[in-house]
Formats: structure tokens, C-alpha cells, sequence
């Protein structure tokens, strides 16, 4: 994947700000942290913290996958929400177009995941050295030769919801990494995060924010 950087130029999209916590959807196509090299420093980190520059990161979307991602606006919220992620407190929904008709209309893949080294950043599964990885899904329509599918992740391996569909036999349309063929012929990586639901970082009262696909 050596094609050229340009990320989109669309404006800041805030879903939610307090004393505590920043939350917005992030486009397809922008890094969520600088990559190596000045023509890889645009991103949504940096973004975010020239409309709030006490932003610090929590966690972290793949350039190409869109939606909900959660900031921090102090070093406590930080911690707290950091923690919340690597204990798995979190709850994340992604929505996905994947090719071909998946069935049945439920199921769980839980196949454990490792770097692919010589082909990094792309990830594969391997049971000898793999890192347990566990993902839920939910069919919500087929589309023709496509089908829509919501994916609970219960882990947060990198690439795992992509490497699992693929491993199911159905890659996410428009995967530069892990679709073929006729599934890459897509404009974009036809995958969202459309909810995730936290605790608040003051108080713990539980917290649900959301953002619809653009596909």
C-alpha cells in the first residue's frame, strides 16, 4: 500500500464535549495519530487538540475505518478511560458491508491474532502464537451479492474485526488489505464505528454515543 496521503478535509464532527471527555466521528481515510514522516503528521489527534488542546488520546481507529472515538481533556480522564478499554469495560458496535450472503444470522469467530511480519501492518490468524481475539455478529440485511452485519468485538486486537470476516470467508467491501477481487472495488472501507458505550471518567455514570454510517 504505497498510495499517496490525502486525507479528507471535512470539518471537526463533535458528538460530545464536557470537562471531561471529547467525542467525535472520525472520517474514512484520516489517521487517528501521526504516521512517520511530515506528509503522515495530518490526523484526528491533532485535529481535535486545535479546537482543544488539552486533548489526549485514549484509543485508536484504523485510517480507513470511520466513527465514534473518544478523547480525553485531562490526564485523569485519560487513565480512566484508558483503563476502561484494557479491561474490556467498554462496549463497542461496528457496522460493516462484507461480500457475499453471510449465515447464519448470528454467530461469534474466535480465532486468535498475531502480526503477519513480513506483510505488516496486515495481522493473521495463528493458534500457536496468536493473541485471543473474539468477535460477535449480527446480520442486519443482505444487499444483492453483499451483506450488512453489525460486529461486537469483545476484544480489541488491531485489524480484528477484518481479519475475522476474511477468515469467515466474507472480507468488509473495499479492504485495501484483506479483500479481492470484486470486494475491493469499493470507494472506501465499508467499515463504522457506530456506538460505543463508557463509563464517565467523573462519576461512572454510563454513557452511550453514536454515529450513523455514511454507507
Amino acid at each position: 500500500m504505497n498510495e499517496t496521503y490525502e486525507p479528507p478535509q471535512t470539518p471537526l464532527d463533535v458528538l460530545h464535549e464536557d470537562a471531561q471527555l471529547i467525542v467525535v466521528n472520525k472520517p474514512s481515510g484520516l489517521l487517528s495519530v501521526p504516521g512517520r514522516g511530515a506528509h503522515l503528521s495530518d490526523c484526528l489527534l491533532t485535529r481535535v487538540q486545535d479546537a482543544f488542546p488539552q486533548a489526549l488520546l485514549v484509543h485508536r481507529l484504523d485510517r480507513d475505518t470511520s466513527g465514534v472515538m473518544v478523547f480525553a481533556q485531562t490526564p485523569h480522564a485519560q487513565r480512566n478511560l484508558s483503563m476502561q478499554f484494557e479491561q474490556r469495560q467498554t462496549r463497542k458496535t461496528y457496522v460493516a458491508r462484507v461480500w457475499g450472503q453471510l449465515e447464519p444470522k448470528t454467530g461469534t469467530v474466535d480465532l486468535p491474532l498475531i502480526v503477519d511480519w513480513p506483510n505488516r501492518p496486515r495481522q493473521m490468524v495463528c493458534h500457536a502464537t496468536g493473541k485471543p481475539a473474539v468477535t460477535d455478529w449480527r446480520v442486519v440485511k443482505t444487499e444483492g451479492n453483499t451483506t450488512r452485519v453489525r460486529l461486537f468485538p469483545k476484544t480489541g486486537r488491531s485489524h480484528q474485526l477484518r481479519v475475522h470476516m476474511q477468515a469467515l470467508g466474507h472480507p468488509i467491501l473495499g479492504d485495501p488489505f484483506y479483500a479481492t477481487g470484486d470486494a475491493l472495488d469499493f470507494p472506501r472501507l465499508m467499515l463504522h464505528s457506530e456506538e460505543l458505550r463508557l463509563k464517565h471518567p467523573e462519576g461512572g455514570v454510563s454513557m452511550k454515543f453514536r454515529a450513523r454510517p455514511e454507507f
